[in-house]
């Protein structure tokens, strides 16, 4: 007795099962297709998360790094800007006690008077101009009477 297939038909030659064999194998082969392309996004998408992740942390280990270094550097620059304006003020000060004294002979030398010398002069005038005053005074007196 002959074979029947599920559907109760009597089984095909070879050659009349071929287009139904093609139909499932390219089927076959489409999921396939499909379940690796998921399983790819899948996977991808772990793999993608975890680069992410460790890109993160690199990038904040670099960026640690980097603001230690400022700061190491920062403190180094400022100190020495602390130590160069001290060591620069010391000659300062000696250049300026030098030019002070260079000045105050010129003008010695000039014989331009100093400050005490002025100070003398005008407390002379001051007192000149009131004497001078006080005698006005007693002549406009006298010639009035």
């Amino acid at each position: 007795m002959p074979r029947k297939t599920d559907d109760g038909r009597d089984p095909a030659s070879p050659l009349e099962q071929l287009p139904h064999m093609a139909r499932e194998s390219a089927e076959q082969i489409w999921l396939a297709g499909l379940g690796a392309f998921s399983k790819a996004q899948q996977e991808g998408s772990k793999v993608f998360n975890a680069l992410v992740q460790d890109g993160k942390a690199l990038q904040k280990q670099a960026q640690d790094m980097a603001q230690e270094q400022l700061q190491e550097a920062s403190a180094r620059m400022s100190s020495l800007a602390s130590s160069l304006s001290s060591r620069a003020s010391e000659p300062m000060d000696k250049l300026e006690g030098l030019f002070d004294q260079r000045v105050a002979r010129t003008l010695e030398r000039l014989q331009v008077p100093r400050k005490e010398e002025l100070q003398q002069l005008k407390s002379q005038i001051d007192s000149l101009e009131s004497e001078l005053k006080r005698l006005r005074e007693s002549l406009d007196k006298n010639s009035t009477s």
